[in-house]
């Protein structure tokens, strides 16, 4: 059993989604370690990106993570890096939530430390965001991440955007990564019936807080060239005070008056049961319905 040992997830978000090789060199670094379990990866060619869940114990999961930063720095070049997703950094993000028997003060000086020892030993300027953040303006990775890698040259000469660990000076390759403690989110794209990104950019400026929309919503429009459609892609930050199912419901809305509509929707990485359970309820008009109600989470008792 292991009830009583502290245990977090990590999402970290690398800048590759086509080099298959290169996407298997960073797995490598997830693969078959002592304390760590790798629960998803996803590599999108549009986005260029690679998402990858893990969960385990604290030690061991700072240990694969510096080293997957280590190996990403050391094969991705972002000088020729091109995406639909934002991206500032060849590990451009890392996430840590808290899961079993650790609070969220602890995964917060956690991820201070991974920062630390990762600025120093490859020589990348990290800004800690989200619960970790320095500053208010910190906290939303948006804010951190605006002007991209081809961007942070300039924007790290500025006194307010000194990075939290690391240099002042943008790695020449690997660029610039954000650490932070957060909840669990849900990465949920929806699929629209048409090409036009213009499109999806108004239908995820209208649905997001940032823009008076849904207030755990952040999204953005991605064009799916492979697919020939456009996407919105969004990161749903609380998904028991903002449902999946009110943000899927308000892209049907506002696609309507382009005369369009969502095609699909998908899930990249894991996603709470809750979140799930919550959207299969409204959807099938369940009455008094309960998580208790669900096999597996008796299974668990």
């Amino acid at each position: 059993m292991i009830t009583n040992k502290k245990l977090i997830e990590c999402v970290p978000n690398f800048s590759e989604g086509r080099d298959k090789g290169k996407i298997e060199k960073i797995m490598d670094s997830f693969r078959g370690k002592n304390g760590v379990k790798l629960l998803d990866y996803s590599a999108d060619e549009s986005h260029n990106r690679l998402v990858v869940t893990i969960v385990g114990e604290m030690e061991p999961v700072k240990n694969a993570v510096i080293e997957a930063m280590g190996t990403a720095a050391s094969i991705i070049d972002m000088t020729k890096h091109t995406g639909e997703h934002p991206r500032m950094g060849a590990t451009d993000v890392i996430p840590f939530i808290p899961v079993r028997n650790v609070s969220m003060t602890e995964v917060i000086e956690f991820s201070k430390e991974v920062a630390k020892e990762a600025a120093e030993r490859y020589n990348i300027p990290i800004f800690l965001y989200e619960k970790s953040a320095t500053s208010p303006e910190r906290e939303n990775l948006a804010t951190v991440r605006k002007g991209q890698f081809e961007g942070m040259a300039e924007k790290l000469q500025q006194p307010e955007w000194k990075p939290d660990f690391g240099s002042d000076k943008v790695h020449p390759t690997a660029g610039v990564t954000a650490i932070g403690a957060r909840m669990p989110l849900v990465a949920f794209n929806v699929n629209l019936s048409t090409n036009n990104k213009e499109i999806a950019a108004q239908i995820a400026k209208n649905i997001r807080h940032l823009n008076g929309g849904l207030r755990f919503c952040k999204a953005i429009a991605i064009d799916l060239s492979d697919k020939g459609i456009a996407q919105v892609s969004m990161n749903m930050t609380d998904y028991t005070k903002t449902a999946l199912y009110r943000a899927y419901e308000l892209i049907k809305i506002e696609a309507r008056r382009f005369g369009i509509h969502p095609i699909g929707s998908e899930i990249v990485g894991t996603i709470p049961m809750e979140a799930l359970i919550d959207t299969a309820v409204y959807y099938l008009g369940v009455e008094n319905f309960t998580m208790n109600q669900i096999l597996e989470t008796r299974l668990m008792e």
